[in-house]
């Protein structure tokens, strides 16, 4: 860790330092940020401290010139260079997917227009208000830029028009597709029965959400969708948004979350609530 400082300090010392290094500096820093951002909450924080840890011990015994212990150190760093990718793979896939997301760009290629938005609205709500109502679970996944075709590979294909009735009926709990997800796309249902991921679900929301809120929770940060979750248990009816997620939402609530996630006003969750 000292070496590390003593290159930043010999860096700026050789530098002219103008308004490039500024902006050097602000990239390196918003990159700094965002991966920490990013593995705030998962495994990948206690293996980078103890990478952060391995590369301490390694500073100090150069400083000390403990010759075996740093040529055991630069021979384990090899090694690891190629572990880390492995351990990381999960965070670096979200990070680039992330980067795949083109914000607003993405809304340009994809638009969705306004009477179309209207009519998924209005059918996932009345979905989950009847599926509630005869308290069933639900997993429905709206795709948006993000394609969810591999997930509905995993499925059954349904290929129809997207209507509640249609939705509750897939979702009783004599219906053989009840247990798994519903891909919504447009106003269409693509597939039912469809496997989501459970990996890159943060510890405490993995032992306090069921395996749907779950699945949520892990298609939602992997992609852009936006997951219509209603407990089995609670009859409760959440949403699943960016790695967020939001429960006990009433039919308008459910309305003005669902249509501000669709529009082009989109916004992440903000908060993950405390009810599941």
């Amino acid at each position: 860790m000292s070496g590390l400082v003593d290159a930043i300090g010999e860096f700026i010392r050789s530098q002219n330092f103008g308004w490039n290094n500024v902006l050097d500096i602000l990239i390196v820093a918003v990159f700094v940020y965002y991966l920490l951002k990013l593995i705030r909450g998962t495994r990948a924080v206690q293996l980078l401290i103890g990478v952060l840890v391995l590369a301490a011990i390694y500073g100090i015994a150069v400083r000390l010139q403990l010759t075996l212990t740093a040529g055991f150190l630069q021979a384990v760093s090899v090694v690891a260079a190629f572990g880390i990718v492995v351990i990381f793979q999960p965070e670096l896939r979200r990070a680039l997917g992330q980067l795949g997301r083109l914000g607003p760009l993405n809304r340009l290629l994809t638009p969705t227009n306004e009477v179309e938005q209207d009519k998924i609205v209005d059918e996932l709500v009345r979905a989950s208000i009847m599926i509630s109502a005869a308290k069933h679970g639900a997993l429905i996944a709206v795709e948006r830029a993000t394609g969810l075709q591999d997930y509905s590979e995993t499925g059954v294909p349904v290929n129809g028009r997207l209507t509640a009735e249609l939705l509750a009926s897939i979702f009783m709990v004599r219906s053989p597709l009840h247990d798994g997800a519903v891909i919504v796309r447009g106003t269409q249902i693509v597939a039912a029965a469809c496997l989501l991921p459970l990996e890159e679900v943060p510890e405490r929301a993995a032992h306090r959400y069921g395996m749907r809120h779950r699945a949520a929770l892990s298609i939602s940060a992997q992609t852009d969708a936006i997951v219509v979750v209603v407990s089995e248990e609670t009859a409760a009816i959440s949403i699943a948004s960016n790695g967020r997620i939001i429960s006990g939402l009433d039919e308008e609530r459910l309305r003005r979350v669902l249509s501000s996630l669709l529009s082009s006003r989109v916004q992440p969750l903000p908060f993950r609530s405390k009810s599941a």
